[in-house]
Formats: C-alpha cells, sequence, structure tokens
C-alpha cells in the first residue's frame, strides 16, 4: 500500500479547508463548484463568475485577445442591462465604460477587488453556514466510516 505524503489532506480536512479563506476555497476545483452552487442557489452566481472571468483575462498574452475578451467581460458583467450584471458602484462603472476602448489587463482590477470584498464578506460566510457546505463536510468520508461534525 502507497505511503500518503504529509501534506495529503482526507476529503473531509480538504472540505473543512475551505473555510479558512476564500482564496483557499477558489484555488480547489471542488470548493468552487460547492460556491458557484451556493451562489446559484441564491441568485448571485455572476458575482464568481465575473471573479473568475477577470482571472482568465489577467493571463491574456495577445493585444487582440484582450481587447475582444475585454468587450466580452463589459458586455456581459458591466454595461447597463447587462445579462450578468455585477453590483459596483457607478464612479468604477463609469472608468470602466471609459476605458474598455482602450483596455489593459489591468482595467477590471477595482471592479475585481470589490466584487472579491463582496462575496468575502456577505456570501462566503454564508456558505459556510449553508446547507450545501454541511452536507459536504458530513457527507465526506473516511474508510467506510462518515465523519460526523455536529458543531456545523
Amino acid at each position: 500500500m502507497p505511503v500518503k505524503c504529509c501534506f495529503h489532506r482526507s476529503p473531509t480536512a480538504e472540505t473543512m479547508a475551505w473555510s479558512e479563506n476564500m482564496d483557499t476555497l477558489l484555488t480547489n476545483q471542488a470548493g468552487l463548484d460547492a460556491f458557484r452552487t451556493f451562489l446559484k442557489s441564491e441568485f448571485s452566481e455572476e458575482n464568481v463568475e465575473f471573479w473568475l472571468a477577470c482571472e482568465d483575462f489577467k493571463k491574456t498574452e495577445s493585444a487582440e485577445k484582450i481587447a475582444s475578451k475585454a468587450r466580452m467581460i463589459y458586455t456581459e458583467f458591466i454595461e447597463a442591462d447587462a445579462p450578468k450584471e455585477i453590483n459596483i458602484d457607478f464612479s468604477t462603472r463609469d472608468l470602466i465604460s471609459k476605458n474598455i476602448a482602450e483596455p489593459t489587463l489591468k482595467c477590471f482590477d477595482e471592479a475585481q477587488k470589490l466584487i472579491y470584498s463582496l462575496m468575502a464578506k456577505d456570501s462566503f460566510p454564508r456558505f459556510l453556514k449553508s446547507e450545501i457546505y454541511k452536507k459536504l463536510v458530513n457527507s465526506k468520508e473516511i474508510g467506510n466510516h462518515k465523519k460526523w461534525l455536529p458543531f456545523l
């Protein structure tokens, strides 16, 4: 039987680690999927979708793709009556609107910070108290035994 590395986390420990901070949650695919499911149940999945789109956008290298991706993010999340319009203040929205003609990799940074902060202060704590998260923690198995966490 192979020996597991000392840094290996059991599924339960991994799921519980998501509660450490939102970055831990967002960098774990299963955690991100669970958080998205929760946000969909609250009709606010546009926040994490915008944040992910910005993360992808910041990795863009070609000038043509920067322009097209920026336009897509703007059309989908920023402009008035966008299909997935995010809740940001007028001055941030206005600044992006003025700069979208010649976008840079930093053109959405302020809006992304605002949305991250909103998720960290509002959505993330509610996710940790949600039935979705509690069920995930309670259903993770170690061997054949379920680990029950009555304090959640």
